[in-house]
């Protein structure tokens, strides 16, 4: 057994695998399916949370690498890979494109080495870390990627894992502020909502039995994340709402993309 697989613990439901679960993945357990199943009966639209977020990390990707140029992402929180990962996205609209990927999950990093393989024109590498470790992360990322040029930042729900307010604030402040200018921050967080409160009892379930404990914040404090950068159209909206193709029903996972 690899140090890595020794890390995966079957015992309790963890939500990369839920995720995956909920977006018709195969790497999960069935303590992940039971809780998955659990969820869902007390928050039906909550599988539509995980496809509305990988639609959003797509169209901002497309447009990022398509219409801002961008070249070079950090992906970090990747989760399970799945169908259209960021550097699959970020590759087909420019081949040369760069992708590190950032999870501390150990079921994440071992399917990432087998599955995350990009084009022979661009990069992409695997680091093991956590969140907060940014000078770690930005030390190892600097081997693929030129931090002197624009960054994508992607944060699709990893800082939701972050529970003191400030911390979290600041190591998203920490990493955008090491990143030149022309770098975008895109960011996606599950959010209490008094129109939806089966969310707070779903986050309520899951925070009793599951890992890690998740935090929920308000769509004002999710736009917090983004201050002092140009917030783009059409701002920080449930991530279904951002830029669509058509129109889908409002989640409660909001998002949104800025500009340094």
């Amino acid at each position: 057994m690899t140090d890595i697989e020794s890390r995966i613990d079957t015992s309790r439901p963890h939500t990369a695998r839920i995720w995956n679960y909920w977006t018709g993945g195969k790497d999960n357990y069935p303590v992940d399916r039971e809780a998955g199943d659990r969820i869902r009966e007390l928050h039906p639209g909550i599988g539509e949370y995980a496809k509305a977020d990988r639609l959003f990390l797509g169209r901002a990707v497309r447009y990022l690498a398509g219409q801002e140029g961008v070249r070079q992402f950090l992906d970090i929180g990747t989760g399970l890979p799945s169908a259209d990962n960021t550097h699959e996205v970020a590759q087909r609209a420019a081949p040369d494109a760069r992708v590190v990927y950032v999870d501390n999950d150990p079921l994440v990093l071992a399917h990432a080495r087998a599955l995350l393989v990009g084009t022979p024109e661009g990069a992409t590498d695997y680091l093991d870390a956590d969140l907060r470790d940014v000078d770690t992360i930005l030390a190892a990322a600097a081997k693929t990627l030129d931090l002197s040029k624009p960054v994508a930042l992607m944060l699709l729900g990893v800082v939701i894992f972050v529970e003191d307010d400030e911390e979290s604030y600041g190591v998203v402040r920490r990493l955008m502020d090491a990143l030149a200018p022309g770098s975008h921050l895109v960011l996606s967080h599950t959010v209490t909502h008094p129109d939806m409160p089966d969310v707070d009892a779903a986050v309520a379930f899951w925070n009793e039995h599951g890992t890690p404990k998740l935090t929920q914040r308000t769509p004002e404090a999710v736009a917090r994340y983004f201050d002092g950068l140009e917030l783009l159209e059409p701002g920080v909206v449930s991530c279904s709402a951002w830029r669509p193709e058509r129109p889908a029903p409002d989640v409660a996972m909001y998002a949104g993309v800025g500009r340094k």
